[in-house]
C-alpha cells in the first residue's frame, strides 16, 4: 500500500466501511487520506469510527451470523455474503496488515504487534 501511514488509514477505512457501512447500512463519513495524514489525524479517525463500530461488535450475536449482505461489485453485478463471512474477511484483513506493519516495524528496528489473538480480552462477554 506503500506507506505504514497510509496502510493503517486503510486498515481503519475498510473495517469501518464494512462493519458501518455494509452490515449496519449506515451513511458513511469517511475522509480523504489527506484529511487525517498525521499520526493525530489518523488517531481520531481511527477512535470516531471505533466509537461506531464497537456497539455492533459487542451486541455480535449468533442470529447476525446468517444474516445476508447485499452488494454490487466492480463489474455491477449483485453478489451476497453472509454477516459471519463479511466479519471473518475483515479479521484476515486486519491479520494480513498486521503481518505487513510488523515487517515494516523490523525493518525499522521496532518491536512489532503481535498477530496474536490470545490475551487480548476479544472474547471478554463483559464489555
Amino acid at each position: 500500500i506503500g506507506s505504514i501511514l497510509y496502510t493503517l488509514y486503510h486498515i481503519v477505512t475498510v473495517e469501518y466501511a464494512w462493519l458501518c457501512g455494509d452490515l449496519q447500512g449506515k451513511e458513511l463519513e469517511i475522509p480523504s487520506f489527506e484529511d487525517c495524514a498525521s499520526v493525530q489525524g489518523l488517531r481520531d479517525y481511527s477512535a470516531r469510527s471505533h466509537a461506531e463500530i464497537a456497539p455492533f461488535i459487542y451486541a455480535w450475536n449468533d442470529s447476525l451470523e446468517d444474516r445476508i449482505m447485499y452488494d454490487t461489485n466492480q463489474n455491477g453485478e449483485q453478489e451476497s455474503f453472509t454477516f459471519g463471512e463479511v466479519m471473518r474477511h475483515v479479521i484476515a484483513h486486519e491479520i494480513h496488515h498486521i503481518g505487513q506493519l510488523s515487517i515494516w516495524s523490523r525493518e525499522i528496528g521496532k518491536t512489532p504487534v503481535t498477530a496474536n489473538l490470545i490475551r487480548r480480552g476479544l472474547f471478554d462477554k463483559s464489555r
